[in-house]
């Protein structure tokens, strides 16, 4: 069950065309507001049109939640043509608002820490990749990580095997740190157990997989037939990561949870 109202920046493309009077009316509702920044000027503050020549500046110092300090410059930069949300913080004038994109993560944080449960499955958005896992937006500007190990059941040696920068993905709470408000996340929770995934086979079946790994003792091969489905084959020389194969599944052991497979030359 999801009970976070956060959404990813850009899960939803869309941005409302604004007038004062809109402005004046989200002001007093303290709402959450999308746009695209346009520009980041000399001092890294973010520059969003929002309609009617109205211009929405996001102060360096209201980009992120850092605690103490001010957010990198590249930080900042790196959100030049990209979703964010905010709030309206101030009406200067009739062509000029103050947002705050931090009060809107300060929420989302507090929310993660305080009523956000382990097991909860929300939306999410891959910001980054790096070799040990992916960074994932889960709403608000709050980023969790989905440590490698839980992108898949079936090993895999780089997160890009799975997942790619800016994809839209559900993903499952694994841990939280109620202090920090640190999230640790499963992508592999949500492709379905092995009981689910294995009703999509039957003995006799012939089907391509990829091949996982190869056992060092030479006992057998791995081979993924979805990414939450791993089968194995008798050992046999010349088969390397990565490769995709023919296989005929010759057995599917549903008390053992195997699959026994039999690569075909």
């Amino acid at each position: 069950m999801n009970t976070f109202r956060f959404v990813p920046e850009g899960w939803n493309e869309e941005v409302e065309n604004l007038n004062l009077q809109k402005i004046q009316e989200y002001k007093e509702e303290n709402k959450i507001v999308q746009g695209i920044v346009q520009s980041c000027d000399e001092q890294y503050n973010l520059h969003i049109q929002l309609g009617n020549e109205i211009e929405g500046i996001i102060p360096r110092c209201e980009v992120e939640d850092m605690g103490e300090g001010l957010p990198d410059e590249r930080l900042c930069t790196g959100k030049v043509h990209k979703y964010v949300q905010f709030r309206i913080e101030n009406i200067e004038n009739d062509n000029k608002v103050v947002l705050s994109r931090k009060s809107v993560q300060q929420e989302a944080l507090q929310y993660i820490k305080n009523t956000m449960q382990v097991g909860e499955q929300v939306t999410g958005i891959v910001k980054n990749i790096r070799p040990y896992g992916a960074f994932i937006e889960i709403g608000g500007g709050v980023v969790g990580l989905a440590h490698i190990e839980d992108l898949s059941v079936a090993r895999i040696k780089t997160p890009y095997e799975r997942l790619k920068i800016g994809q839209k993905v559900k993903v499952v709470v694994k841990s939280i740190d109620r202090y920090t408000g640190k999230v640790n996340l499963s992508y592999k929770e949500t492709l379905g157990t092995w009981e689910e995934n294995a009703k999509k086979f039957s003995t006799g079946m012939k089907v391509e997989g990829i091949i996982r790994e190869t056992e060092k003792n030479k006992n057998g091969i791995f081979i993924e037939l979805t990414p939450n489905l791993v089968g194995m084959a008798e050992y046999s020389e010349g088969y390397e990561y990565g490769q995709k194969v023919n296989v005929y599944i010759k057995k599917i052991d549903k008390e053992k949870k195997k699959v026994k497979l039999l690569i075909e030359q």
